[in-house]
């Protein structure tokens, strides 16, 4: 799912090219894709984009007089740019859910996922638009002292409190990931328990990895579109990186699955050599689980 740094490149490469334009269509391909009734989709053709920002996970296309364009592109949601052409771009089969059109070009939304999750929601007004805001802080946003409240206050994981959209705006799966093996934390390690310099750590780490993405997705993007979003980056210390060694320690990386996603840490670095229980290996295995990362070795 795009996160912060990712949804950055977006919105930058779209205020560049999309800034002050009319929307000349909006074409729904996908019954699922289009979550809100009123306004209608006819009332935002011939408004001029004013901005493109993010709330959230989401990204806000604001046509001026509080009409705002909710896209959350979900785990599989992807953006793609084509030139101005007569007829205006087709929108893909099967994939293809929806296009904007404007004079310079057509913005396509494409899910490869067959569970359409990915959404359009249509709002007039700001209180509709505050409404789609699941209430989490911006971190770069926070003092110290106001991150060490909320995370503590949420009594989550520390891999949940980053990811619950709910504590904080922005960060998902892959990101937190590289920010808890950047702090040398476990994901698993209780927020409300941190002692004051765990905090600082998690603090710093959120802040430069968020930064350190943000800046190397630009610098490889450049002046294109980016046309492959993806959570996993060869320059990614753990995130997708299982049973490949730790750039710090050179221990292998592990990995937890859970549901739909999964935690990627370092035993060496985040738990001090502890094997975290995966549920159902674990329940397979019963005594042969291995506890320590010797006993992997092993």
């Amino acid at each position: 799912m795009p996160e912060i740094p990712d949804l950055t490149i977006y919105q930058e490469q779209l205020e560049s090219r999309l800034s002050r334009q009319p929307l000349r269509g909006l074409r729904i391909a996908s019954p699922f894709v289009l979550r809100t009734v009123s306004p209608a989709p006819e009332q935002f053709v011939g408004r001029s984009l004013q901005q493109v920002r993010r709330l959230a996970k989401q990204l806000v296309f604001d046509f001026g007089e509080a009409h705002y364009a909710v896209v959350h592109l979900m785990i599989s949601g992807r953006f793609q740019w084509r030139a101005a052409s007569d007829p205006p771009a087709a929108i893909p089969r099967g994939r293809g859910l929806l296009a904007f059109d404007f004079d310079p070009g057509t913005l396509v939304m494409t899910e490869a996922s067959k569970k359409k999750r990915a959404s359009l929601r249509l709002v007039a007004g700001e209180d509709e638009l505050a409404a789609l805001n699941p209430g989490g802080l911006e971190v770069r946003e926070l003092t110290l002292p106001r991150f060490a409240a909320q995370l503590r206050g949420s009594s989550h994981t520390l891999k949940r409190a980053l990811t619950d959209q709910r504590v904080f705006a922005g960060i998902g799966n892959a990101y937190s990931d590289e920010i808890l093996h950047d702090a040398c934390l476990s994901p698993f390690k209780r927020s409300a328990t941190l002692k004051d310099e765990e905090v600082e750590q998690v603090f710093r780490a959120t802040c430069e990895v968020l930064d350190r993405w943000t800046a190397l997705l630009r610098d490889k993007t450049g002046d294109r579109f980016p046309g492959k979003v993806t959570a996993f980056h060869d320059e990614m210390a753990v995130h997708g990186k299982y049973r490949q060694p730790c750039p710090r320690c050179a221990a292998p990386v592990q990995r937890i699955q859970y549901a739909e996603n999964e935690a990627n840490y370092c035993a060496r670095c985040q738990t001090g050599g502890r094997l975290l229980a995966d549920r159902s290996l674990s329940r397979l295995l019963k005594d042969n689980w291995p506890k320590r990362i010797e006993d992997l070795e092993a």
